[in-house]
Protein backbone atom coordinates (compact mmCIF):
# COMPACT_ATOMS: atom_id res chain seq x y z
CA UNK A 1 0.00 0.00 0.00
CA UNK A 2 1.68 3.18 -1.02
CA UNK A 3 0.15 6.77 -0.77
CA UNK A 4 1.08 9.76 -3.07
CA UNK A 5 3.63 12.17 -1.92
CA UNK A 6 1.51 14.83 -1.98
CA UNK A 7 1.73 14.34 2.05
CA UNK A 8 1.95 17.63 3.75
CA UNK A 9 3.69 16.64 7.12
CA UNK A 10 1.31 18.17 10.11
CA UNK A 11 4.00 18.12 12.27
CA UNK A 12 6.85 19.80 10.28
CA UNK A 13 6.77 22.89 7.35
CA UNK A 14 7.72 22.41 3.90
CA UNK A 15 7.38 19.41 1.47
CA UNK A 16 11.34 18.43 1.46
CA UNK A 17 13.96 17.22 -1.41
CA UNK A 18 13.98 13.96 0.14
CA UNK A 19 10.50 13.68 0.05
CA UNK A 20 10.74 14.50 -3.25
CA UNK A 21 13.33 12.31 -4.45
CA UNK A 22 12.21 8.97 -2.97
CA UNK A 23 8.34 9.04 -4.67
CA UNK A 24 5.49 7.36 -3.05
CA UNK A 25 6.77 5.89 0.35
CA UNK A 26 5.46 3.01 1.88
CA UNK A 27 2.41 3.50 3.82
CA UNK A 28 1.62 1.36 7.49
CA UNK A 29 -1.65 0.93 9.17
CA UNK A 30 -3.20 2.31 11.80
CA UNK A 31 -3.81 0.26 15.32
CA UNK A 32 -6.94 -0.72 15.31
CA UNK A 33 -7.80 -2.30 18.93
CA UNK A 34 -5.69 -3.36 21.94
CA UNK A 35 -2.94 -5.36 21.58
CA UNK A 36 -0.05 -7.26 24.30
CA UNK A 37 3.28 -7.27 23.05
CA UNK A 38 6.73 -8.31 24.64
CA UNK A 39 8.03 -4.12 24.23
CA UNK A 40 6.45 -1.84 23.01
CA UNK A 41 8.06 1.54 21.44
CA UNK A 42 6.30 4.87 20.38
CA UNK A 43 8.40 6.60 18.13
CA UNK A 44 8.93 5.19 14.19
CA UNK A 45 12.26 7.25 13.78
CA UNK A 46 15.92 5.72 13.63
CA UNK A 47 16.22 4.73 17.37
CA UNK A 48 12.41 3.50 17.38
CA UNK A 49 12.59 1.35 14.35
CA UNK A 50 16.12 -0.18 14.78
CA UNK A 51 15.17 -1.25 18.20
CA UNK A 52 11.91 -2.78 16.99
CA UNK A 53 14.35 -4.22 13.65
CA UNK A 54 16.57 -5.80 16.54
CA UNK A 55 13.94 -6.88 18.75
CA UNK A 56 12.08 -8.42 16.44
CA UNK A 57 15.10 -10.79 14.71
CA UNK A 58 15.76 -11.95 18.15
CA UNK A 59 12.32 -13.10 18.60
CA UNK A 60 10.39 -10.48 20.66
CA UNK A 61 6.94 -9.61 20.31
CA UNK A 62 7.14 -6.12 19.41
CA UNK A 63 4.54 -3.24 18.42
CA UNK A 64 5.79 0.40 17.53
CA UNK A 65 3.53 3.01 16.82
CA UNK A 66 3.85 6.81 15.81
CA UNK A 67 1.58 9.69 16.20
CA UNK A 68 2.26 10.50 12.15
CA UNK A 69 3.86 8.98 9.26
CA UNK A 70 7.83 7.59 9.54
CA UNK A 71 9.87 10.14 8.39
CA UNK A 72 7.90 13.34 9.47
CA UNK A 73 10.21 13.63 12.37
CA UNK A 74 13.68 14.34 12.37
CA UNK A 75 14.85 11.24 10.90
CA UNK A 76 13.40 11.61 7.59
CA UNK A 77 14.30 15.28 7.23
CA UNK A 78 17.53 16.07 8.69
CA UNK A 79 20.93 17.31 7.63
CA UNK A 80 22.00 13.83 6.48
CA UNK A 81 25.76 14.66 8.12
CA UNK A 82 26.96 11.50 10.04
CA UNK A 83 29.90 13.25 11.80
CA UNK A 84 32.62 11.83 14.27
CA UNK A 85 32.58 10.90 17.58
CA UNK A 86 29.98 12.43 20.22
CA UNK A 87 28.35 16.11 19.68
CA UNK A 88 31.50 17.71 21.51
CA UNK A 89 34.94 17.43 20.21
CA UNK A 90 36.48 14.29 22.54
CA UNK A 91 38.95 16.98 24.04
CA UNK A 92 36.29 18.50 25.42
CA UNK A 93 34.79 16.38 26.48
CA UNK A 94 38.10 15.09 28.28
CA UNK A 95 38.23 18.20 30.05
CA UNK A 96 34.31 17.38 31.85
CA UNK A 97 34.75 13.27 31.82
CA UNK A 98 38.07 12.48 31.66
CA UNK A 99 40.10 10.38 29.10
CA UNK A 100 38.58 7.17 29.59
CA UNK A 101 34.78 7.41 29.37
CA UNK A 102 35.93 10.20 26.81
CA UNK A 103 37.59 7.59 24.79
CA UNK A 104 34.91 4.96 25.23
CA UNK A 105 31.91 7.53 24.20
CA UNK A 106 34.09 8.28 21.26
CA UNK A 107 34.90 4.66 20.08
CA UNK A 108 31.05 4.12 20.81
CA UNK A 109 30.18 6.47 17.91
CA UNK A 110 33.05 4.55 15.60
CA UNK A 111 30.89 1.51 16.28
CA UNK A 112 27.64 3.62 15.68
CA UNK A 113 29.42 4.90 12.00
CA UNK A 114 30.36 1.62 11.50
CA UNK A 115 26.82 -0.38 12.17
CA UNK A 116 24.68 2.31 10.20
CA UNK A 117 26.81 2.11 7.24
CA UNK A 118 27.26 -1.70 7.55
CA UNK A 119 23.46 -2.19 8.01
CA UNK A 120 22.36 -0.35 4.59
CA UNK A 121 24.68 -2.25 2.72
CA UNK A 122 24.06 -5.54 4.04
CA UNK A 123 20.35 -4.77 3.85
CA UNK A 124 20.61 -3.33 0.42
CA UNK A 125 19.80 0.38 1.56
CA UNK A 126 21.08 3.13 -1.43
CA UNK A 127 21.66 5.82 1.21
CA UNK A 128 23.26 7.90 -1.23
CA UNK A 129 26.54 7.78 1.12
CA UNK A 130 28.79 10.75 -0.42
CA UNK A 131 32.24 10.33 1.57
CA UNK A 132 34.05 13.68 3.37
CA UNK A 133 32.94 15.99 6.34
CA UNK A 134 34.57 19.51 7.34
CA UNK A 135 34.27 21.44 10.28
CA UNK A 136 35.27 24.98 9.73
CA UNK A 137 35.48 28.44 11.40
CA UNK A 138 34.83 31.90 10.88
CA UNK A 139 36.88 33.05 14.04
CA UNK A 140 41.00 33.39 13.57
CA UNK A 141 40.82 33.10 18.20
CA UNK A 142 39.84 29.12 16.89
CA UNK A 143 43.33 28.08 14.49
CA UNK A 144 45.22 26.41 17.43
CA UNK A 145 41.97 24.42 18.93
CA UNK A 146 41.56 23.42 15.28
CA UNK A 147 45.14 22.11 14.63
CA UNK A 148 45.00 20.64 18.01
CA UNK A 149 41.66 18.50 16.91
CA UNK A 150 43.41 16.83 13.98
CA UNK A 151 46.53 15.90 15.96
CA UNK A 152 44.67 14.67 19.13
CA UNK A 153 42.24 12.50 17.55
CA UNK A 154 45.28 10.68 15.79
CA UNK A 155 47.57 10.24 18.93
CA UNK A 156 44.89 10.21 21.82
CA UNK A 157 41.77 8.98 20.06
CA UNK A 158 43.52 6.45 17.34
CA UNK A 159 41.49 8.21 14.24
CA UNK A 160 43.82 9.31 11.78
CA UNK A 161 41.55 10.49 9.08
CA UNK A 162 41.24 14.37 10.26
CA UNK A 163 43.66 16.59 8.57
CA UNK A 164 43.74 20.61 9.60
CA UNK A 165 42.96 23.06 6.64
CA UNK A 166 44.60 26.63 6.92
CA UNK A 167 42.68 29.31 5.08
CA UNK A 168 43.93 28.97 2.05
CA UNK A 169 43.05 25.04 1.77
CA UNK A 170 39.71 25.62 3.92
CA UNK A 171 38.48 28.60 1.11
CA UNK A 172 39.58 26.50 -1.98
CA UNK A 173 37.78 23.11 -1.00
CA UNK A 174 34.92 25.69 0.35
CA UNK A 175 34.76 27.81 -2.84
CA UNK A 176 33.76 30.84 0.09
CA UNK A 177 36.37 33.22 1.69
CA UNK A 178 34.19 33.57 4.53
CA UNK A 179 35.37 30.86 6.67
CA UNK A 180 39.09 30.99 7.63
CA UNK A 181 40.33 27.26 8.91
CA UNK A 182 39.06 23.91 9.46
CA UNK A 183 39.28 20.23 9.79
CA UNK A 184 38.53 17.70 7.31
CA UNK A 185 37.50 14.68 8.03
CA UNK A 186 37.68 11.67 5.73
CA UNK A 187 36.37 8.92 7.74
CA UNK A 188 33.11 10.20 7.65
CA UNK A 189 30.62 11.06 5.19
CA UNK A 190 27.04 12.26 4.65
CA UNK A 191 23.74 10.61 3.40
CA UNK A 192 20.12 10.53 2.03
CA UNK A 193 18.22 10.61 5.57
CA UNK A 194 14.83 9.48 4.47
CA UNK A 195 15.76 6.70 2.19
CA UNK A 196 17.61 5.25 5.18
CA UNK A 197 14.08 5.30 7.11
CA UNK A 198 12.23 4.28 4.68
CA UNK A 199 14.81 1.49 4.17
CA UNK A 200 14.96 0.63 8.32
CA UNK A 201 10.66 0.46 8.46
CA UNK A 202 10.91 -2.02 5.65
CA UNK A 203 13.57 -4.38 7.22
CA UNK A 204 11.91 -4.09 10.78
CA UNK A 205 8.16 -5.19 9.47
CA UNK A 206 9.92 -7.96 7.29
CA UNK A 207 11.61 -9.22 10.79
CA UNK A 208 8.12 -9.79 11.97
CA UNK A 209 7.99 -5.98 14.10
CA UNK A 210 4.15 -4.40 14.13
CA UNK A 211 4.52 -1.20 13.02
CA UNK A 212 1.10 1.55 13.18
CA UNK A 213 1.41 5.48 11.64
CA UNK A 214 -0.99 7.98 12.62
CA UNK A 215 -1.45 6.43 16.06
CA UNK A 216 -0.38 9.29 18.72
CA UNK A 217 0.14 8.00 22.46
CA UNK A 218 -2.29 9.91 25.05
CA UNK A 219 -0.78 8.37 27.62
CA UNK A 220 1.30 5.85 29.14
CA UNK A 221 0.63 4.24 32.72
CA UNK A 222 1.28 1.09 34.78
CA UNK A 223 -0.42 -1.51 36.22
CA UNK A 224 -0.15 -5.09 37.71
CA UNK A 225 3.56 -5.11 36.65
CA UNK A 226 2.52 -3.92 33.06
CA UNK A 227 2.82 -0.44 31.06
CA UNK A 228 -0.11 0.48 29.03
CA UNK A 229 -0.06 3.16 26.46
CA UNK A 230 -3.67 4.43 25.81
CA UNK A 231 -4.28 5.63 22.33
CA UNK A 232 -7.43 6.20 20.34
CA UNK A 233 -7.42 3.18 18.82
CA UNK A 234 -7.03 1.05 21.81
CA UNK A 235 -4.23 0.19 24.52
CA UNK A 236 -0.91 -1.68 24.25
CA UNK A 237 -0.13 -4.08 27.19
CA UNK A 238 3.51 -4.30 27.37
CA UNK A 239 5.85 -5.49 29.59
CA UNK A 240 8.71 -2.91 28.71
CA UNK A 241 8.27 0.23 26.32
CA UNK A 242 11.29 2.39 24.43
CA UNK A 243 9.89 6.19 24.72
CA UNK A 244 11.83 7.19 21.12
CA UNK A 245 9.92 10.47 20.30
CA UNK A 246 12.79 12.57 20.91
CA UNK A 247 12.15 16.29 20.10
CA UNK A 248 8.27 15.42 19.73
CA UNK A 249 7.76 13.89 23.26
CA UNK A 250 5.26 17.13 24.12
CA UNK A 251 3.25 16.26 27.23
CA UNK A 252 3.51 12.59 27.09
CA UNK A 253 6.44 11.82 29.77
CA UNK A 254 7.62 14.45 32.08
CA UNK A 255 10.87 13.58 32.80
CA UNK A 256 11.71 13.67 29.08
CA UNK A 257 10.27 16.65 28.25
CA UNK A 258 12.31 18.23 31.64
CA UNK A 259 15.34 17.03 30.10
CA UNK A 260 14.55 17.48 26.11
CA UNK A 261 14.31 20.69 24.40
CA UNK A 262 12.72 20.82 20.66
CA UNK A 263 13.89 23.42 18.78
CA UNK A 264 13.38 24.57 15.11
CA UNK A 265 15.77 24.08 12.13
CA UNK A 266 15.69 24.70 8.81
CA UNK A 267 16.84 23.54 5.27
CA UNK A 268 16.50 24.40 1.99
CA UNK A 269 17.82 22.92 -1.71
CA UNK A 270 18.69 24.78 -4.27
CA UNK A 271 18.70 23.47 -8.02
CA UNK A 272 21.42 21.71 -9.00
CA UNK A 273 25.26 24.06 -9.01
CA UNK A 274 25.84 22.85 -12.50
CA UNK A 275 27.06 26.57 -13.35
CA UNK A 276 29.30 27.06 -10.01
CA UNK A 277 31.89 24.38 -9.83
CA UNK A 278 33.55 25.72 -7.02
CA UNK A 279 31.50 25.33 -4.43
CA UNK A 280 32.44 22.04 -2.27
CA UNK A 281 34.26 20.54 -5.49
CA UNK A 282 35.21 18.13 -3.27
CA UNK A 283 31.66 16.88 -2.34
CA UNK A 284 32.13 17.26 1.58
CA UNK A 285 29.50 18.35 3.83
CA UNK A 286 29.94 21.21 6.17
CA UNK A 287 29.52 22.43 9.66
CA UNK A 288 30.45 25.62 10.54
CA UNK A 289 31.70 26.46 14.63
CA UNK A 290 28.28 28.93 15.61
CA UNK A 291 26.89 27.71 18.54
CA UNK A 292 23.76 28.29 15.91
CA UNK A 293 25.60 25.97 13.58
CA UNK A 294 25.12 26.31 10.24
CA UNK A 295 25.34 22.79 8.01
CA UNK A 296 25.25 22.17 4.29
CA UNK A 297 26.82 19.81 1.33
CA UNK A 298 25.95 18.99 -2.24
CA UNK A 299 23.61 16.06 -3.38
CA UNK A 300 24.50 13.52 -5.52
CA UNK A 301 22.85 15.40 -8.03
CA UNK A 302 24.61 18.73 -7.40
CA UNK A 303 22.69 20.79 -5.32
CA UNK A 304 23.18 22.70 -2.12
CA UNK A 305 21.33 21.71 0.62
CA UNK A 306 21.77 24.24 3.37
CA UNK A 307 20.38 24.30 6.87
CA UNK A 308 19.92 26.58 10.10
CA UNK A 309 18.67 29.84 11.11
CA UNK A 310 20.05 33.30 13.13
CA UNK A 311 18.13 31.85 16.27
CA UNK A 312 15.84 29.00 17.25
CA UNK A 313 12.48 29.13 18.32
CA UNK A 314 9.70 26.71 18.57
CA UNK A 315 7.88 28.40 15.86
CA UNK A 316 7.89 28.11 12.22
CA UNK A 317 9.04 31.03 9.47
CA UNK A 318 6.44 32.09 7.41
CA UNK A 319 8.61 31.78 4.38
CA UNK A 320 11.74 29.31 4.94
CA UNK A 321 13.03 30.50 1.98
CA UNK A 322 13.47 34.01 2.69
CA UNK A 323 15.49 32.61 5.92
CA UNK A 324 18.00 30.51 3.86
CA UNK A 325 18.84 32.59 1.21
CA UNK A 326 20.20 35.60 3.31
CA UNK A 327 22.33 32.80 4.93
CA UNK A 328 23.55 31.04 1.95
CA UNK A 329 24.25 34.44 0.43
CA UNK A 330 26.45 35.00 3.26
CA UNK A 331 29.06 32.23 2.55
CA UNK A 332 28.45 32.75 -1.46
CA UNK A 333 27.69 35.40 -2.59
CA UNK A 334 27.27 34.36 -6.43
CA UNK A 335 24.45 32.18 -4.78
CA UNK A 336 22.39 35.12 -3.47
CA UNK A 337 19.19 34.49 -6.56
CA UNK A 338 19.90 30.84 -6.86
CA UNK A 339 16.39 28.81 -7.18
CA UNK A 340 15.43 27.11 -3.99
CA UNK A 341 13.39 24.44 -5.34
CA UNK A 342 12.77 23.15 -1.95
CA UNK A 343 12.12 24.15 1.73
CA UNK A 344 11.11 22.50 5.26
CA UNK A 345 11.74 22.13 8.92
CA UNK A 346 11.52 20.08 11.76
CA UNK A 347 12.35 19.81 15.54
CA UNK A 348 15.58 18.67 16.92
CA UNK A 349 15.70 16.95 20.49
CA UNK A 350 18.91 18.89 22.33
CA UNK A 351 19.89 18.41 25.65
CA UNK A 352 21.56 21.17 27.93
CA UNK A 353 25.05 19.48 27.68
CA UNK A 354 24.17 18.62 24.31
CA UNK A 355 24.95 14.73 25.27
CA UNK A 356 22.08 11.85 24.86
CA UNK A 357 19.29 11.52 26.86
CA UNK A 358 19.14 7.77 28.09
CA UNK A 359 17.45 7.37 31.49
CA UNK A 360 14.92 4.55 32.82
CA UNK A 361 11.93 6.78 33.64
CA UNK A 362 9.15 4.48 34.69
CA UNK A 363 9.77 0.64 35.45
CA UNK A 364 10.51 -1.03 32.31
CA UNK A 365 10.19 1.91 30.71
CA UNK A 366 13.37 3.70 29.04
CA UNK A 367 13.34 7.01 27.10
CA UNK A 368 16.05 7.83 24.55
CA UNK A 369 16.79 11.29 22.58
CA UNK A 370 18.19 14.59 22.72
CA UNK A 371 20.80 13.95 19.99
CA UNK A 372 21.26 17.47 19.82
CA UNK A 373 21.51 17.36 16.12
CA UNK A 374 24.15 14.48 15.93
CA UNK A 375 21.53 11.65 15.71
CA UNK A 376 21.74 9.99 12.78
CA UNK A 377 24.40 7.63 13.85
CA UNK A 378 24.04 7.68 17.16
CA UNK A 379 20.16 7.22 17.55
CA UNK A 380 20.26 4.21 15.25
CA UNK A 381 22.57 2.72 17.17
CA UNK A 382 20.47 3.37 20.57
CA UNK A 383 18.14 1.63 19.20
CA UNK A 384 20.34 -1.52 18.19
CA UNK A 385 22.05 -1.16 22.09
CA UNK A 386 18.84 -0.79 23.64
CA UNK A 387 17.54 -4.05 21.75
CA UNK A 388 20.48 -6.16 22.86
CA UNK A 389 20.01 -4.97 26.43
CA UNK A 390 16.34 -6.18 26.24
CA UNK A 391 17.77 -9.23 25.05
CA UNK A 392 19.99 -9.65 27.59
CA UNK A 393 23.20 -9.65 25.64
CA UNK A 394 24.55 -6.36 26.94
CA UNK A 395 24.07 -2.69 28.24
CA UNK A 396 26.05 -0.61 26.56
CA UNK A 397 23.48 1.84 26.78
CA UNK A 398 24.89 2.37 30.66
CA UNK A 399 27.76 4.82 29.12
CA UNK A 400 25.11 7.72 27.88
CA UNK A 401 22.63 6.75 31.58
CA UNK A 402 25.47 7.66 33.30
CA UNK A 403 25.89 11.22 31.39
CA UNK A 404 24.39 13.69 33.78
CA UNK A 405 22.16 15.44 31.71
CA UNK A 406 20.29 18.15 33.68
CA UNK A 407 16.54 19.46 33.19
CA UNK A 408 16.19 22.58 31.43
CA UNK A 409 15.41 25.12 34.13
CA UNK A 410 12.35 27.03 34.73
CA UNK A 411 9.80 24.39 34.67
CA UNK A 412 7.10 23.01 32.26
CA UNK A 413 5.95 27.05 31.48
CA UNK A 414 9.15 29.04 31.22
CA UNK A 415 11.54 26.23 29.82
CA UNK A 416 11.07 27.78 25.73
CA UNK A 417 10.65 31.46 26.67
CA UNK A 418 14.30 30.95 28.73
CA UNK A 419 15.80 28.62 25.83
CA UNK A 420 15.02 31.00 23.41
CA UNK A 421 16.52 33.90 25.25
CA UNK A 422 19.77 31.88 25.45
CA UNK A 423 19.83 30.81 22.24
CA UNK A 424 19.19 34.54 20.88
CA UNK A 425 22.26 35.35 22.88
CA UNK A 426 24.08 32.98 21.58
CA UNK A 427 23.43 34.02 18.04
CA UNK A 428 24.14 37.65 18.99
CA UNK A 429 27.60 36.17 19.98
CA UNK A 430 28.21 34.23 16.73
CA UNK A 431 28.51 37.56 14.93
CA UNK A 432 31.31 38.87 16.32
Amino acid sequence: MTLQEAWQSPIAPGLSWYQATVGPRPAYPKLDGSRRADVAIIGGGYTGLQAAYNLAKGGVDVVLIDANRFGDGASGRNGGQLGTGQRSWPEELEEKIGYERSKALFDLAEDAKRHLLDFAAEQGIDIDFMPGQMNVTHKRSYKRAYMENAEIAATRYGYPHVSFMDQAETQERLGSKLYLYGVRDMGTGHIHPLKLLIGLARVAQAAGASLFEMTPAKAIRQSGGKTLIETDSGTITADRVLIACNGYIGNLEPVTASHVMPIRSFIGATEPLDKFPDVLPGGEAVADSRFVVRYFRKSKDGRLLFGGREAYTADNPRDITQHIRRQIAEIYPALGNINITHAWGGSVGITMPRQPFVRDVMPGVTSIGGYSGHGVMLSNYCGKLYAKTVLGNADDLALFKALNIPPFPGGARMRAPLLFLALSWFALRDRF
